[in-house]
C-alpha cells in the first residue's frame, strides 16, 4: 500500500504543476497514468468518477479525491489530495507576487497572450477524451453533441443541459 501511496503522490504532484489553465487541462494525462500506466481504474470508471466530481459542489478537481478514494481509501484521498493542491497552491501564490511585479512589462501581455490558445487546446482535448469515453452508443454521442451546441450558442446554465441529458438517459435506457 505505501507503494501505491507514494505513486498516487507522484503522479498528483507532477500534474498539480503541470497544470496551466486549470485542472481540465491535465485530463488526458491524468486518465492516461490512472487507467492505462498503473490499471487503477477502467477508462468507463475514470469517465463516471469525472461526471461524478463535475456535478458535486466545491472546485472542478474533485475527481483527485474520488480517485485517490478509489485506489486506497481515505490515505489515498488525502495523498491524492495533497499532492494535486498543495504543490500549485504554492507556486501560484509566489507567482501571483511575481506577477504582479511585472504587470507594466511588455512582455507579459505576450505571455499571457500565447497561453491562451495552448489553455483551449488542453481543455479541448479533456473534453474530447471525457467525450469518447462516455458517449458508448448514437443516443449517448447524440445527447453530448447537443449538449456542447447547447452550450455554446445559449445562455443555458449547465445543470439544466445535466438534467435535460440525465431524464433522456433514465427515459430511454429502463430507468423509470
Amino acid at each position: 500500500m505505501t507503494g501505491t501511496l507514494l505513486s498516487l503522490l507522484l503522479i498528483f504532484t507532477q500534474l498539480s504543476i503541470l497544470a496551466f489553465g486549470g485542472g481540465n487541462t491535465i485530463l488526458p494525462e491524468m486518465q492516461r497514468q490512472v487507467v492505462q500506466v498503473e490499471h487503477w481504474m477502467s477508462a468507463q470508471e475514470f469517465s463516471s468518477l469525472f461526471a461524478l466530481s463535475q456535478v458535486a459542489p466545491g472546485p472542478n478537481m474533485m475527481i483527485v479525491p474520488l480517485i485517490g478514494w478509489h485506489v486506497t481509501g481515505l490515505y489515498g484521498l488525502l495523498v491524492s489530495s495533497v499532492g494535486m493542491f498543495l504543490p500549485s497552491s504554492v507556486i501560484t501564490g509566489f507567482m501571483l507576487r511575481t506577477w504582479d511585479r511585472y504587470k507594466d512589462r511588455p512582455w507579459r501581455k505576450i505571455v499571457q497572450n500565447g497561453m491562451l490558445p495552448i489553455t483551449a487546446g488542453l481543455v479541448a482535448s479533456s473534453a474530447l477524451l471525457i467525450t469518447r469515453v462516455s458517449a458508448g452508443n448514437l443516443l449517448l454521442a447524440g445527447i453530448a453533441a447537443a449538449s456542447a451546441i447547447l452550450a455554446l450558442t445559449t445562455r443555458l446554465h449547465p445543470l439544466w443541459l445535466l438534467g435535460g441529458g440525465a431524464l433522456i438517459g433514465l427515459l430511454t435506457q429502463g430507468g423509470v
